[in-house]
């Protein structure tokens, strides 16, 4: 007999998000299933930013801004990728 999947829920559904800021653009940089793992995350990608904040001066980059949020699965944009810690790629804001 084969294995039995599970439903998911509709608590299942409830993630969170590590949000990239710059100006008034906002994009989900990453999502994880608990708040902890996701405040850790922000922590990193802030000390990323700071350790790095010479080469956004040259670069004439602005910081991304990281908060975290709750967020539904249903609510991820579509062909959503996870950002790179500073927020950008070919010095575009991604």
């Amino acid at each position: 007999m084969a294995d039995i999947v599970p439903l998911r829920s509709a608590r299942d559904d409830n993630w969170w998000a590590v949000m990239a800021r710059v100006g008034r653009t906002s994009r989900v940089a990453s999502i994880y299933s608990s708040r902890a793992a996701a405040l850790e995350d922000r922590e990193w990608r802030d000390a990323q930013v700071k350790e790095h904040a010479g080469f956004l001066r040259t670069t004439k980059q602005p910081p991304p801004q990281y908060s975290v949020a709750p967020m539904r699965w249903a609510d991820l944009p579509k062909g959503w990728k996870p950002l790179p810690a500073l927020g950008f790629l070919r010095g575009q804001f991604t």
